[in-house]
Order: C-alpha cells, then structure tokens, then sequence
C-alpha cells in the first residue's frame, strides 16, 4: 500500500481535493437519508445503525481512503442532530457559517500548535491582534484590553476564578440561582470556599439579595460576585450595571459570564442590553453561540493584559528565557493548555468577510426569529408563553400539561426525530425550550415547530416524519 498523503506542503491542497469532494457528498447523502434534523429511532436504533457502518474499527487490511471517507461520514451525518435544520432547537448549538468551516479546514491541514512560536509562527500573530479586538469590544474605553482563546464558557469562567484566585487568594465566589453549572464547578475545582447562591426568582439575580449577601460577607474578603449576560435556560441577563454599583460598594471583584449574550456587543439594536459590562474585571464571550462558529470558539476578556501575568509558565523546550530574551513571543501563558488548534483563524476569516454589519444582521435576525415565535405562542390557542423572550430563547408549553407530558412529547418528538426541543424548570414547571440560532430560520419554520404540538398528545405510535 503506497504512504497516504500529508495535508501539509505544496502538495497537499491536491491530496485534499478529491478527499473533500468525498466528504461533501457522504455530508449531503447522509443529510438526506436522515430526513429532519434528528435520527428516527432513539439512541438504540441509532447506535446499531452507526455500529453497523462502522465495523470493524480496526480491520487488518484497510479500505482505503475514500471508502472510509465516504461510509463513516455518511453514517455520522445520518445519525447526527443538525443545528443547521430549522426544527433542532433544543440547545446553544449553533450551525456554523460554511465561511467558518472552510476556515477550520485550513487550520486544521496547516495544523499549527499554538504553544510555541517556532510551531505557529502567524498563527500567534494572528491570534494576539484578533484577541485585543475582541477585547476591545468588551472593554472600548481600556487601555490594553485582551483575550485568552478557550474551548468555551466552561475553560473561561474557570480562568476567570484562577485570575481572582492568583489575584487576591482564596476569594469567596458569589452567584446567582441563575448561574451556569461550571461556576460553581470550578469553585470546587479550584479548591475555592463553597460559593454562596443569590436567588433569581424571576430569572436574574435579586439584587436586595444580593446586597444582602455581600453585608453578611464583609468579613471575609475578597470577593467575586459572578453575573450571567444570557442564561443558558431563559436567555435573561442580569442588571450589570445595578449589580457593578453593588461590587463597587463592597469592595467585589466581578466577573460576567456572558458566553451567550456577549456577541449582542456587534449589534446597534442590542448592545444596550449589555451595558455596565465594561465594568467586569473578566468576561466570558463563546462565539460557537451567537458567533456561528465550529466548535471551539471561546474567549475570556480582561480590561488589561497585565491582568493575565499569573498564567505565565516556563519550559526550556517551548519557551527558553534566551529565546524570549530573543524575541520569541511566549505562548504558554496564553492557555493553561500545550497543544491548541488556532481555532482563532475562523474567527479572524468571520470578522473579516462579514464585518460589524454583518455580524450584527445575524444576530439581529436572529433575535428577531425569537420574538416572532413568542407572537406565535401568544397567538395559537392551547399553548402558553412563560415570557417574552430578552435573547433568542423561548419558553412554552401546551396549556393544561403537566410536566410529565411534557417531558413526554418532547422525548415523543426526538424518538422520531421530527423535532429537538430543549426542557428548563420555570417558575416551578417544567417548560418546552426552543433556543434559535440559525438566522436563516423563516415564520414558515416556526410555524410548523408549533404545528409539531398539536393536538397535545401526539399520535400513539406515530412515525410520521
């Protein structure tokens, strides 16, 4: 069997060629066996199809390229949930812009490791200029506002506690009821103080509570008091600005993690939305949200880079003090991880081919899809609007259903893969969940989501799709 082909080199782009025309048409034959955004069947008759295209893993003579190619493609893409479908509106996962994924091919076949300038020489120059102006959105008024690149709202807000941590010691975490799980998660991790939980009655943080809090906290400095810019169940954003005053006047550091509403920064319509979120100390920002990105596309943002000193590492063989000295730029302060792809060149590509306008339409329609399907709700009789909705979340229910229903015709709808909705406890029930992501989504669309539920109960073994 003759050596494959590198992706790398001068020629690689003609070793890629034909591999790409493979994977394309297993993407588009396995889309349409599909047939909806979800596999009929449930994880059992999913997973015997996948097993079944897939074995043997490891065969004693190989297939070859493109028959690999070809079948386990095609049978991911049959038995994937896809964002980019108009009816799979269960979580924060986001159909990516195909200007996005062209972007990641290249990264991927130049594959440079971003923990070292010699193994990413533009790659970090790249990454260094597009953080700072990712930055400086968050932070205009900032004089060297700055960015770490993460793997998502998880690997920031858990840098955001070890900054405060190297900063001032062990600091007593403060949060809202409303606040992502890896907050508290990386409290624990970090060996951190039990935080302490702010409710949020109606979806945000109580500020009295919250004042409340920080008094019967005042003897045990420092404090970090972490708001949430677009809830993970309701879309809400904290009051920023109320909640700052309150920092400032007990002495809080605050930290806002804003991983799905931070992008509303491109947008003239929203962007007020966001205001006092200058005043963080550290920031969250995911763009695999509502920045229409593959995965990974996370950032943490800091007013000032100084503020990002206690990553600093040393190892003689990615960062020798001599090379430094030199010139070199050093990466390994950039991450708490070694190897990293430079998932910052689709995000460069994205800015730069859509600019704020276009950034700012997506988000903007997208919003507006959201409200179009709270009208929806509001006007078809038998189904029940928890609120309006503040980013493109919208929470319903059938009138009359108890939560085990559904429960039920949401399981219902993903069993035949004729819909992913998402669940999320509301005000003491349990509500249907669309997140809309896809701007390219039509009233048409959401008009058939909403014919999905009708009547309540849908059809006893129905396998309609």
């Amino acid at each position: 069997m003759p050596l494959p082909p590198l992706a790398g080199g001068a020629g690689g782009a003609a070793a890629l060629r034909p591999l790409i025309d493979t994977v394309l048409d297993a993407l588009h034959t396995g889309a349409a066996a599909r047939g909806g955004p979800l596999p009929a069947g449930g994880p059992g008759a999913v997973t015997e199809r996948l097993l079944d295209a897939s074995r043997p893993v490891l065969p004693a003579t190989g297939t070859g390229a493109e028959e690999a190619l070809r079948t386990l493609v095609r049978a991911l893409t049959e038995g994937a949930a896809d964002p980019a479908d108009p009816l799979c509106v269960a979580h924060l996962h986001t159909p990516p812009l195909a200007l996005a994924v062209a972007a990641d091919l290249a990264a991927s076949a130049l594959n440079p490791s971003m923990d070292s300038w010699d193994q990413a020489p533009a790659a970090s120059a790249l990454e260094a200029e597009v953080a700072r102006t990712i930055a400086a959105e968050v932070y205009p008024n900032a004089p060297a506002p700055d960015a770490l690149v993460t793997t998502g709202g998880t690997e920031s807000n858990q840098l955001a506690l070890l900054l405060a941590r190297e900063r001032h010691g062990p600091v007593q975490l403060v949060h809202g009821a409303n606040a992502h799980h890896s907050l508290p998660r990386a409290a624990w991790f970090l060996g951190l103080p039990e935080p302490v939980t702010v409710p949020a009655p109606a979806g945000v943080i109580d500020l009295a509570a919250l004042d409340e809090a920080l008094t019967d906290l005042h003897h045990h400095p420092p404090l970090l008091v972490a708001a949430t810019a677009g809830t993970t169940d309701t879309g809400r954003i904290d009051p920023l600005p109320e909640i700052a005053d309150l920092c400032a006047r007990h002495n809080a550091e605050l930290h806002v993690d804003a991983a799905y509403g931070g992008p509303l920064l491109f947008s003239d319509v929203h962007k007020n939305r966001l205001a006092g979120l200058d005043r963080a100390h550290s920031v969250t920002l995911d763009l695999h949200k509502l920045g229409w990105q593959p995965v990974a596309a996370g950032l943490l943002a800091v007013p000032d880079t100084a503020a990002l000193a206690p990553l600093g590492h040393q190892a003689d063989y990615l960062n020798a003090d001599d090379d430094t000295e030199a010139g070199l730029p050093d990466l390994l302060g950039r991450s708490l991880r070694t190897t990293r792809r430079p998932d910052i060149l689709k995000i460069a590509v994205t800015l730069r081919a859509l600019g704020r306008q276009g950034l700012a339409d997506l988000v903007d329609r997208t919003c507006a899809a959201a409200q179009h399907l709270a009208d929806l709700v509001e006007k078809t009789p038998g189904l029940e609007l928890h609120d309006r909705p503040t980013l493109s979340t919208v929470l319903f229910r059938p009138t009359g259903a108890d939560d085990t229903e559904i429960a039920t015709i949401r399981r219902t709808l993903l069993t035949e893969g004729r819909a992913v909705l998402g669940r999320a406890p509301a005000d003491g029930r349990l509500w249907l969940k669309a997140t809309i992501l896809n701007p390219h989504t039509t009233p048409h669309d959401l008009a058939t989501l909403l014919a999905l539920l009708s009547p309540l109960s849908l059809p006893e073994g129905s396998t309609h799709r």
